[in-house]
């Protein structure tokens, strides 16, 4: 096996094994959430989820709700997570307007848009079972 100094950082991480790989794991998704804040959409997702999540602990009757109302909220962090890493991922090749890139980029807010509308759905039945019914 080669020395430390010549393994690139991406098999360093591939080395690590146990606690030390767990903590390192961590770091890189906390620079990930801090890297996710830059962004204007996941920055207003996540102002709302600091709403919305304990309002699901107020709003769910059983854990069943409570799960589907929070999971929704997440679940929209986690695509618009992903979302972010395809554009940044894309304009990492390059700046010029390519229909593949464009294509890539449009499935993401896609997927984001799924998200929202999912989680929209769920709140719309869950406030009016509770309110409506």
């Amino acid at each position: 096996m080669s020395a430390p100094e010549a393994v690139s950082p991406a098999e360093r991480q591939k080395l690590r094994t146990g606690l030390d790989r767990m903590w390192h794991a961590a770091v890189f998704s906390l620079s990930g959430l801090r890297a996710g804040w830059d962004e204007t959409a996941f920055r207003q997702e996540a102002i709302a989820a600091l709403v919305l999540l304990p309002a699901s602990f107020w709003l769910g009757r059983s854990w069943v709700e409570v799960a589907l109302l929070a999971g929704s909220v997440l679940l929209v962090l986690m695509v618009e997570l992903l979302n972010t890493a395809v554009e940044t991922a894309i304009d990492r090749i390059g700046p010029e307007w390519h229909a593949l890139s464009k294509r890539a980029k449009d499935m993401g807010s896609a997927a984001v848009l799924l998200a929202l509308l999912l989680c929209g759905g769920i709140w719309a039945a869950a406030l009016y079972q509770r309110f409506m019914a």
